[in-house]
């Protein structure tokens, strides 16, 4: 029978109703014995790593998930991660690239509705995440309403439906239905895992609207090593201001600082060269380009490389090398 390790790191699902809302408090231990019948599909060792609202998640927590995984990973055949909803996008994002390669499932789960709630959907996610954590599946996924995300692709597209997770510009791996597991895709790996500890969290993200200043990016600009700029469409940058915020870019490009231009849509990806308001900021300004990645993964990912280097140069390369098909359309880079 194979061994999986269930980590609590709190969450919906492991909520209580209080005076002032819902607040974790329960256990992975506690959790189980809600679902006994995970007993029949493996052995389950638990530990709770952390207890907190998704909310509050940090770089530092992603670092401590990784640590414990590293740990115990030639114990188990699997593992399973209870995680709030919120964050969860951004925790599997951050997993993939800090732990790239494994042979071995890597699920996050959670739930919309606390598991000591009559109607709720814990029982059934979490069912299913022992069901890919016994499974020949490999990597980092989120496993979440029958669907099996890459952890590059995931994103809450729901704020209060079971159905909260959508895998976007990319294909489910895998679908549960009956608790059958329908395997579509497999994400590659390595013989071993390749771990990585070291994350540079100054990373800064803004988000224009109509009628942006330059001042706001001024002030980021001060405040990140790395910038994602969240254009509109396929991308592009206001041409009203455009003396003032190209100023700032090549100013901040020539300091070393990594700048990405990406959409606010969700789904098709950018392509900034499409209109004049794009067309020069690759060409003369050398900014990065997020194409078809999740706004999540492009967070994650500046945080991991910039742990690893400050090389322009470098950053630039992996950048633009996929990471579980983190990144689909690459052109012109």
């Amino acid at each position: 029978m194979k061994k999986v390790l269930l980590i609590g790191t709190g969450g919906t699902i492991a909520s209580e109703l209080s005076g002032e809302g819902l607040i974790p408090v329960l256990t992975t231990g506690q959790l189980l014995s809600y679902v006994p019948e995970i007993s029949s599909l493996c052995d389950v060792d638990c530990i709770q790593l952390f207890s907190v609202d998704s909310t509050n998640i940090t770089p530092q927590h992603w670092l401590l998930l990784v640590q414990a995984i590293r740990e115990a990973y030639d114990c188990y055949d699997g593992f399973v991660i209870c995680h709030g909803t919120d964050t969860m996008a951004y925790t599997a994002a951050a997993l993939s690239y800090l732990i790239q390669g494994s042979p071995k499932p890597i699920v996050l789960t959670g739930a919309q509705k606390p598991i000591v709630f009559d109607s709720t959907d814990s029982k059934t996610n979490l069912r299913d995440s022992f069901l890919c954590a016994t499974s020949s599946l490999c990597g980092v996924m989120v496993v979440f309403n029958g669907k099996v995300i890459a952890g590059t692709r995931a994103k809450k597209t729901r704020t209060k439906s079971f159905e909260a997770f959508s895998s976007i510009n990319y294909p489910d791996l895998a679908h549960l239905q009956d608790g059958y597991l329908i395997e579509y895709i497999r994400l590659a790996c390595y013989e071993k895992p390749v771990f990585y500890d070291t994350l540079n969290d100054r990373v800064g993200l803004m988000k224009l609207i109509p009628g942006t200043e330059s001042d706001l990016l001024e002030y980021h600009l001060g405040r990140s090593d790395a910038l994602i700029i969240e254009s509109f469409g396929v991308g592009g940058l206001p041409s009203y201001q455009d003396s003032a915020m190209q100023k700032l870019l090549r100013k901040a490009v020539d300091c070393g600082k990594t700048i990405v231009l990406t959409t606010q849509v969700e789904n098709e990806g950018s392509n900034v060269s499409v209109y004049n308001v794009g067309f020069r900021l690759k060409s003369d300004l050398r900014l990065l380009e997020g194409f078809d990645m999740t706004t999540e993964a492009l967070v994650a990912k500046l945080m991991w490389i910039l742990g690893q280097t400050k090389d322009p140069g470098k950053i630039r390369k992996l950048f633009y090398t996929p990471v579980d098909n983190d990144m689909l359309v690459i052109k012109d880079c």
